[in-house]
């Protein structure tokens, strides 16, 4: 309901409401007035009856005068009936009327009057009223009437008449004043409803309306009329239009930072992101190329380091200036964050392109920018790349524009690089595989899957192999598929710690299955190369309550060829604290027979070239057969890989190899999540 029909209603209701009242009020006030009036108008007719009767009295009457001045007075005003009554004492000194101790025996009211003396008004119909008045003794009486006293009632006169016409004048009256009050009343109250609707209901409709307004369109910018007679409302409005200034304008400057970059005050990335996209679709329907630039400050660090960061955030400013300068209409800079910054150069070819990095370079090269500290003097690496040569889509742009960047730093810096061949092409495609392995392990998809090694000759669980995969919604990626971009891109260290937890993860949960199975690792030559992580594996083995002897690192011909020293370093004391090692792809280098000679391993793990075709290829049986024996005579135990029919495992049983892994014996499989 609106607040003008709720106006509306109660304005009717209290209409109605005063209308009842009033009514009920008017019939109380009326009959009280006419049972007042015909009182004191038969009291006065009851007193000329008697001032009659008195004068007939003191010139001696009879009985039947009495009557006959009875009678006159019913017979002027027949619809008045006047009765007179003798008191007792009067009936005793004179006699009684006829019929008249019977009437009075019938009628208690006339009884009472005559025994207490009291006036009394009665009403035997709601038109006719009676009225008893009694003759009361006083001292002029006692001349004739000798047996009373004075206070003796000596007779009553009983008065009924009609009052209709009586309340017909009143009605009149009265109805005609509850009538015009009505009326009165009804236009006060379509006054007041106007009025309030007018002063209250149609600002309150105005505001409600802009406040509507406001949440449907988002547009701050609508206002509320102020000029109202209520002052409550005049100052609502006031307030209500500051709070809607103010709200736009702190989400003018809210939109302004989300878009803006605090320090320099170009776009951000954010807002980039959003031109660029914009401009990929406006090029792709008009099909014309555009250009991005990105600029990289060369070792801005260092001059953060010397002269501080206010310094650093000066010559920022001083770059963004610099470069503001040089563009033209319609092109877009924005700072990227930190020392990056990049340039949108709309329907314009690499060539023109290629020009405008030059340029900038060039301006940038030969300027010294004034700063509190003295001139300072800074280079920068410049990448440029276009629309659709090197990319079709944002994220491809994006991975050009790193390449290339990553292009001009390794090739010394200060420079302007752009992507010219097929190794440039390659790299792209590395990198974008790079941003979609950063987001896995951002995201923890990455995990190990185990693939058990079981004895040959029982095909019991010896060990599981913790392999690196790659959740990529309902697909599972192996590691051949990652493995080299992620070495490309020095991400194997930080791949190498989360495949180690997630297997120990694992190994925990396995160990009420497999109590005694060992776990086996193939950590990278990156990690290996940081000694002190290798030092901190048996505390992380600890941490999952798991002994160190059912730990196995495997050792590949890579990790121990740039520095066997250090390798056999780390290996001698880690095996102190019962984790064991294990030469992997032994056989598939040339130096696998000196690794075997001058590391201290616990097993070795055959090529897996050699184990596929050996149930039919002679030379292959020869080599694993050899390999077998000598691992024997040194006391190593002996993993055949690629095992994956049986024909390969009964060989490999008449040979007397260890331990077998490979698809016959069971797929990786990820432990996460499963009942141990």
């Amino acid at each position: 309901m609106t607040l003008g029909k709720l106006l509306l209603v109660l304005s009717v209701v209290s209409l109605l409401f005063a209308s009842i009242l009033i009514y009920a009020v008017s019939g109380v006030v009326r009959d009280h007035a006419v049972h007042r009036l015909a009182q004191e108008d038969a009291r006065h007719t009851s007193q000329m009856i008697f001032q009659s009767l008195y004068s007939a009295m003191r010139k001696g009457w009879s009985k039947g005068e009495i009557r006959e001045i009875i009678a006159r007075i019913n017979l002027a005003d027949p619809h008045t009936k006047v009765r007179v009554f003798r008191g007792q004492v009067v009936t005793d000194q004179f006699g009684g009327m006829s019929g008249e101790r019977q009437v009075i025996a019938q009628d208690p009211a006339l009884a009472r009057a005559l025994r207490d003396g009291n006036d009394a008004l009665l009403f035997p119909s709601p038109d006719t009223i009676r009225y008893l008045y009694p003759v009361v003794a006083k001292e002029e009486c006692l001349v004739c009437h000798t047996q009373s006293h004075v206070g003796a009632v000596h007779g009553v006169i009983d008065v009924t008449y009609p009052i209709s016409d009586l309340k017909v004048s009143f009605n009149y009256v009265l109805n005609s004043i509850v009538g015009y009050t009505l009326l009165v009343l009804a236009l006060v109250f379509v006054a007041l409803y106007f009025k309030l609707r007018y002063l209250v209901v149609t600002p309150l409709a105005t505001f409600v309306d802009v406040m509507h307004r406001v949440t449907r369109d988002m547009d701050l910018s609508h206002r509320v009329s102020g000029g109202h007679l209520i002052v409550e409302l005049r100052r609502l409005a006031e307030y209500f239009n500051h709070l809607l200034f103010t709200v736009q304008d702190y989400n003018a400057k809210l939109e302004e930072l989300s878009i803006r970059d605090p320090l320099t005050g170009l776009y951000n990335r954010r807002k980039f992101e959003e031109f660029l996209e914009y401009e990929i679709i406006r090029a792709e329907r008009h099909e014309y190329a555009f250009s991005v630039i990105m600029v990289d400050l060369d070792n801005f660090k260092y001059i953060n380091d010397t002269y501080g960061h206010p310094i650093g955030d000066l010559t920022l400013k001083e770059l963004s200036g610099l470069l503001a300068g040089e563009l033209r209409k319609g092109d877009v800079l924005a700072r990227l964050g930190g020392d990056e910054f990049a340039l949108l150069l709309p329907q314009t070819p690499p060539e023109n392109g290629l020009q405008v990095a030059s340029k900038l370079h060039g301006k940038l090269s030969v300027h010294d920018f004034e700063l509190p500290v003295g001139k300072i003097r800074v280079t920068a690496s410049f990448s440029m790349v276009s629309y659709p040569e090197d990319g079709k889509s944002s994220d491809a742009l994006h991975t050009a524009m790193d390449v290339v960047l990553y292009k001009a730093k390794k090739g010394g810096k200060n420079q302007v690089a752009t992507a010219e061949s097929d190794q440039d092409r390659t790299m792209m495609e590395i990198f974008k595989q790079g941003d979609f392995l950063r987001r896995a392990l951002a995201e923890k998809r990455i995990e190990a899957f185990l693939q058990p090694i079981v004895g040959v000759n029982k095909h019991e669980v010896f060990a599981f192999e913790a392999l690196a995969r790659i959740r990529d919604g309902d697909v599972i990626l192996s590691a051949g598929q990652f493995i080299e971009v992620a070495e490309e891109l020095r991400m194997l260290q930080e791949l190498d710690q989360v495949v180690f937890n997630s297997g120990l993860e694992q190994l925990q949960r396995l160990s009420g299955i497999h109590p005694d199975a060992k776990m086996f690792f193939n950590l990278s030559t990156a990690t290996f190369r940081d000694a002190a992580w290798m030092r901190t594996i048996p505390e992380q083995v600890a941490k999952f309550g798991i002994p160190c002897d059912r730990i196995v690192i495997e050792v590949t011909e890579r990790e121990a060829l740039h520095n066997i020293s250090q390798v056999k370093e780390i290996i001698d004391e880690l095996r102190l604290k019962k984790i064991a090692f294990a030469l992997d792809d032994f056989g598939s280098g040339f130096s696998s027979f000196l690794y075997l000679k001058y590391l201290t391993v616990d097993y070795v793990k055959i090529e897996g070239s050699f184990i596929q075709q050996i149930a039919i290829d002679a030379r292959d049986r020869i080599m694993v057969d050899h390999i077998h024996r000598m691992a024997n005579e040194f006391g190593l135990k002996t993993v055949a890989e690629f095992v994956e029919d049986q024909a390969t495992a009964d060989t490999l049983i008449e040979l007397g190899v260890d331990y077998a892994q490979g698809y016959h014996f069971g797929r990786p499989e990820s432990w996460m999540g499963r009942e141990s």
